[in-house]
């Protein structure tokens, strides 16, 4: 059984390093296409600040319910 995390660890090296010569070469290729894929740069902008406002949002609502839920059971949360 000596053997087995000398294989193991080989295997995962091997995949590692492959997957990371894949991710290099894909984000290679797609710098050499231009950025024709990037046609509308407000579009994205809204798009991404939907999407920062949409997890702070349930960021907050998380934190209310946490909140609420430890109030009701009895937990002191004051401040020392």
């Amino acid at each position: 059984m000596d053997w087995f995390p000398i294989v193991a660890g080989a295997f995962k090296v091997l995949a590692l390093c492959t997957g990371m010569f894949y991710a290099i070469k894909w984000h290679y290729d797609q710098g050499k296409k231009g950025k024709a894929y990037v046609k509308d740069k407000r579009a994205l902008l809204r798009a991404g600040g939907t999407v920062a406002a949409a997890f702070m949002l349930s960021l907050l609502g998380l934190g209310l319910v946490a909140f609420a839920l430890l109030r009701m059971l009895g937990n002191d949360l004051s401040f020392p």
